[in-house]
Parts: C-alpha cells; sequence; structure tokens
C-alpha cells in the first residue's frame, strides 16, 4: 500500500493545535520539525529536569501521514477551516511508496571499528571480530549508534584511558552505548541518566543483551553517588546549562568527557566549567571536539 506525505509550513502557535486537527483529518502520524533545521538559523530546543516545557520554533514544518486515497484538497480546506489560515500556499503533497522500513533502517548501520580492539555491532549482524570487545546494539528509539563522530570520541577516550575499577556516571545516556562499552572495558559500577524514559528503556535493554551490570534512570530517581569519570554527550548549550549539576556529580580529582560540541563552541563550554575543573581540549573529529577535565 503507498501514503501520501502532507507537509505544511507554519508558526509555533498554530503548529501544535494543526498538527491535532490533521490526525483528526484522518492523518495516520504526525510531526513537527525546525523548518531552519540544516541552516545558520536552526533553533535548538531541549529539555532539562525543573526547566520550563521548551517552545516550539518560531517555523516549524508539520509532516502528516495519510492514505494513499485521501482526498489532500478536501484535507487542506477543512484543516484552513478549522485554524482561520490560508494553507493554499503553505503546503506540498508526496507520494510515499511502501516499503520494507525494517530491512531499510538495518541496512543504514553496519558494524563500525573503534579501535583495534572496540566494536560496534547491531543486534542483525554477526560480529566481525568474535575476539574483540563488541558492544551488541540495538539503535531503537534513542540516539547513540557509534555513527556519530561525538560519540566515537568519547568510546576512544574510554578504550584509551579506562584502567578498570573505576564509577563511571553517562549522562544523556541515549541508547546507553558509552555506558555500556565503560562496563565492558571494566569498570567497577555504571550508572547512566537520562531526560527520555524511551532512552532509559533502551538502555536497560541493550545492557541486558550485552550482558552487562549497568543501571539506567530518569534524573529525578538516580542514586546521588559521585562519579570516579562522567561521560557527557549531548549539545554544547545544555551542557553549558548544566556545568553545576555535572560538577556536583564528580568527586575531587575525578575527570568529566564531554562531546556534542563544535569546534567553534569549545571555548565557551570550557569556559563554564572552569570554576571547577582544570579542562581542555582532547581531540577532534570532524568538526566535533571532546573535551577532557580534572575536577579540582
Amino acid at each position: 500500500m503507498a501514503w501520501q506525505s502532507l507537509t505544511i509550513r507554519t508558526d509555533e502557535q498554530t503548529a501544535d493545535a494543526l498538527s491535532d486537527i490533521l490526525l483528526e483529518l484522518g492523518a495516520l502520524s504526525t510531526g513537527i520539525e525546525d523548518a531552519a533545521a540544516g541552516t545558520g538559523s536552526e533553533q535548538p530546543i531541549y529539555g532539562e529536569p525543573g526547566a520550563p516545557d521548551p517552545a516550539l520554533w518560531r517555523h516549524s514544518l508539520i509532516s502528516a501521514l495519510f492514505p494513499a486515497d485521501a482526498d489532500m484538497m478536501q484535507i487542506i480546506a477543512a484543516a484552513g477551516r478549522e485554524t482561520a489560515l490560508d494553507l493554499a500556499a503553505s503546503y506540498s503533497v508526496e507520494p510515499l511508496e511502501d516499503l520494507d522500513w525494517v530491512r531499510l533502517t538495518q541496512s543504514q548501520f553496519d558494524p563500525i571499528r573503534i579501535s583495534p580492539r572496540l566494536w560496534i555491532v547491531p543486534t542483525w549482524h554477526t560480529p566481525p571480530d568474535a575476539g574483540a570487545v563488541n558492544l551488541i546494539l540495538d539503535p531503537g528509539v534513542a540516539f547513540g549508534t557509534g555513527s556519530h563522530p561525538t560519540t566515537r570520541l568519547c568510546l576512544q577516550w574510554l578504550d584509551e584511558h579506562l584502567s578498570g575499577g573505576e564509577r563511571i556516571l553517562d549522562y544523556g545516556c541515549g541508547s546507553g552505548i558509552l555506558a555500556i562499552a565503560a562496563a565492558k572495558l571494566g569498570a567497577a559500577q555504571v550508572t547512566g541518566i537520562d531526560i527520555d524514559p524511551q532512552a532509559v528503556l533502551a538502555s536497560r535493554q541493550n545492557a541486558a543483551r550485552n550482558q552487562v551490570d549497568a543501571v539506567f534512570f530518569l534524573p529525578d530517581d538516580a542514586p546521588a553517588t559521585p562519579a570516579d569519570i562522567l561521560l557527557a554527550n549531548i549539545l554544547s548549550a545544555p551542557l553549558t546549562v548544566l556545568a553545576p549539576a555535572l560538577a556536583a556529580a564528580v568527586q575531587q580529582r575525578g575527570r568529566i568527557v564531554l562531546s556534542g560540541i563544535l569546534a567553534d563552541q569549545a571555548e565557551a563550554v570550557m569556559a563554564a566549567y572552569h570554576p571547577w575543573f582544570t579542562i581542555a581540549r582532547h581531540q577532534e573529529a570532524e568538526g566535533w571536539v571532546c573535551l577532557v577535565g580534572v575536577r579540582r
């Protein structure tokens, strides 16, 4: 069965309401994203514990999936009446062929060699090197497959610097990939935290799949145990906001490893952590920087 994909450009005041209306008009699913994504005007939005709910993007794209036989002109007209908007010039419709989405998604993820002894292997592949440290991973709905340079930078740091027996905290654990790698590389106690319940669930499942002892929590449920090493692979803006909280989670002389930072953002992030850490650039890859600091 084929489908129709409807895209409408709108603003932050009407995006939520319009998305709900499209669902009422028969959309099988809807999504909202930044209309300026991938440009210099891209607007990062994130949420952290205790912070107000973030607003939507100033200019948004709503995507909605409809059956092939849906009357799109009628749907647009009805949505326009409901919102009192003239949508005639702000929408497009494209046919979407029915595909084997599972196979298509899986084809995008092959085993990734991080170092001579460390591999990331999706669950549907056989490890290329059975004797290596293999992270068996189902990307699922959580960020962290190892394909992005920010994740690779953290994994390479762990591979080079973990000596065994450390207490590790992975803040923003996503799929659990960094926490699981730390456990497989000899860490004694591994904890992961994420604000997304689906990420916590995916991390727990991936840890069980890899037969490692690692525990994962939402922020309010996590134990307040100082870490020897704290890993945070998120983005520069939330890293800056979280600096006091992350510093408090690292014991004296402990280390912090920060990634998800563009090269031109590194100085600002280092300045945010300078009150607590002696911090510097560790490595750069494809325009992304990994920072490493020692708690004073």
